[in-house]
């Protein structure tokens, strides 16, 4: 094992902490504001789910991310994850939940003009396309389940003692539902740059399953993301989980579930390839943004209700953070691969 691979993806595995800090928020920030599931416990389940996702479900996003930009030196692609990660946290300082997805794709560019590489415009338009249709998606299933659930519970005898403990099951169910979503649609964002220069062998555990050296990758990365959502992940959850719009519980339960099912649909190669197969239209296996995706449930509830609970200037704030990340992630790899080539020496990219 080349242990200078270890130091450059070191970049990644602190953008994976980042993304775990600010992505919580997207899983089950609803279910801790609404005050229905404890922090530890849900942010444990999270975490493991998240590993899950990320080892088993990430293969489909990551390869059309790479295709943005064929980032083809390690030193490069350690500053890609590098100057996104910084974006991210620095943003993340303010309080303001933050689109690590549109981050990546903006180091991405970044690496791109310095490198003197074409970026490849038909991905990066598909790319901005499910930055416009992920809330769009998410709300409308969100206003389809609101009114689905409203109508069940209209015409439901159940004791309210009974509801409220199905929803906090609910709660911890959708939100490792969402994880493992988290974990397949997002690991690309975090290691996706450094699939090309994987140096790892395949690793045996037991008799019957063999990780291959990208499942190591995302295996490594993934566990940066949990690390993330247990140690600096409660700040944002308060913005996200209820100070955008104040939340019943079976509201938080449908914002979870919207987030976790947009995610699935953007990184399910077995539905795209299904649909493909039989000529349906299908949505393009890109990371798409968790934060982006549980907002839009959020709004599209708050919407259908009249929208007179929703909390505009937590989402002009928001909104901005998603158009501040990737510029600054730009311009922060752009000029530190200038220095890293001019004053470290380093090789960052290959012609």
């Amino acid at each position: 094992m080349d242990f200078s691979y270890l130091f450059f993806l070191s970049s990644g595995l602190f953008l994976g902490w980042s993304l775990g800090a600010n992505d919580a928020a997207n899983i089950f920030g609803t279910a801790v504001g609404s005050k229905m599931v404890r922090f530890t416990t849900i942010a444990t389940i999270a975490a493991v789910f998240v590993v899950l996702g990320a080892v088993f479900g990430g293969q489909g996003a990551s390869e059309t991310l790479g295709a943005l930009g064929g980032v083809n030196a390690l030193a490069g692609a350690f500053m890609v994850a590098l100057s996104a990660a910084l974006s991210v946290y620095l943003i993340l300082r303010l309080g303001v939940s933050v689109s690590t997805s549109q981050a990546i794709v903006g180091a991405i560019i970044g690496w791109n003009l310095y490198a003197g590489k074409p970026t490849d415009y038909e991905t990066l338009a598909e790319i901005f396309m499910t930055w416009t249709t992920c809330p769009l998606i998410s709300g409308v299933i969100a206003v389809i389940l609101y009114y689905c659930l409203k109508k069940m519970l209209k015409y439901s005898s159940m004791h309210l003692l009974m509801q409220d403990q199905l929803t906090r099951i609910s709660l911890v169910v959708t939100a490792a539902v969402g994880a493992y979503a988290l974990g397949a649609n997002n690991i690309a964002n975090v290691v996706g740059v450094f699939v090309k220069s994987c140096p790892f062998k395949p690793v045996e555990i037991g008799r019957f399953m063999t990780l291959s050296p990208v499942q190591v990758l995302f295996l490594l990365g993934s566990l940066a993301i949990a690390v993330g959502i247990l140690t600096y992940s409660k700040k944002i959850i308060m913005t996200v989980g209820n100070n955008l719009m104040k939340m019943s519980p079976a509201v938080a339960l449908i914002v979870v579930l919207s987030q976790a099912i947009v995610l699935l649909l953007f990184s399910s190669v077995s539905l795209h390839d299904f649909l493909t197969a039989h000529s349906l239209p299908a949505l393009p296996l890109v990371p798409v943004s968790s934060t982006q995706a549980v907002i839009g449930a959020i709004l599209g509830i708050g919407l259908a209700k009249g929208g007179h609970g929703i909390n505009w200037a937590i989402v002009g704030k928001i909104v901005t953070g998603w158009v501040t990340a990737p510029l600054m992630a730009m311009g922060i790899c752009f000029i530190s691969l200038f220095f890293l080539e001019n004053v470290f020496n380093q090789v960052v990219f290959l012609p």
